[in-house]
């Protein structure tokens, strides 16, 4: 586990070589291999732990309550008691997480922000699964959704369940076409009136 870090940067630099099919095979069975739920470690070490080492080898970043500092190594996650550390903010910026790891999130009773960026492997159902939550649904607060080129309108309107969400951000998000602009913003104001949404799809 201590070399995991210094071996999963050296996988991420083997990405930028030139892709062919099996490459891509190879890629898309290692993510998943990171993403595969560990239901026994989260009985084990709680969930916020076992979300913190799912995101962090998924190549995102967390920041915990009380904390300024983002955890960005998995070799240095904190130790000590395990009630202490709870996900306050996840910026998932360039990660490979997907939909299948998604029940690490469900424990989460912390979690104030959430930022998608250029997350090649979230999709509509992601944040389908991700608005049923119901601890996130009392908990996050801000979402930033940037360069998800397989996000649609039919993913952005289950947001929708996100009741207390006060600051939603989507912007360069192709799969969302320029029409659907005016339904979504009439479909938040009705749901969420006091959201602030900033668009801008191009």
């Amino acid at each position: 586990m201590m070399l995991f870090g210094k071996i999963y940067q050296q996988l991420c630099g083997l990405q930028k070589l030139p892709w062919s099919c099996d490459s891509r095979h190879f890629w898309g069975w290692l993510n998943a291999v990171f993403n595969k739920v560990d239901y026994d470690r989260i009985r084990d070490v709680g969930p916020d732990r076992a979300a913190s080492e799912w995101l962090l080898r998924c190549g995102a970043t967390v920041r915990y309550h009380g904390q300024e500092r983002w955890q960005k190594d998995y070799n240095n996650l904190p130790t000590g008691p395990l009630h202490k550390y709870k996900i306050q903010a996840i910026d998932a910026t360039n990660s490979c997480i997907m939909s299948i790891g998604f029940d690490y999130m469900e424990g989460l009773e912390h979690v104030e922000k959430i930022t998608l960026c250029k997350c090649h492997y979230i999709e509509d159902d992601c944040l389908q699964r991700l608005s049923q939550l119901e601890k996130l649904q009392k908990s996050l607060l801000e979402m930033e959704i940037i360069s998800c080129g397989n996000i649609t309108d039919k993913g952005i309107i289950a947001l929708c369940n996100l009741r207390n969400l006060r600051y939603l951000l989507l912007t360069d998000l192709p799969g969302v076409k320029e029409n659907k602009k005016e339904n979504l913003v009439q479909v938040f104001k009705t749901a969420l009136p006091s959201l602030e949404l900033k668009l801008n799809l191009k």
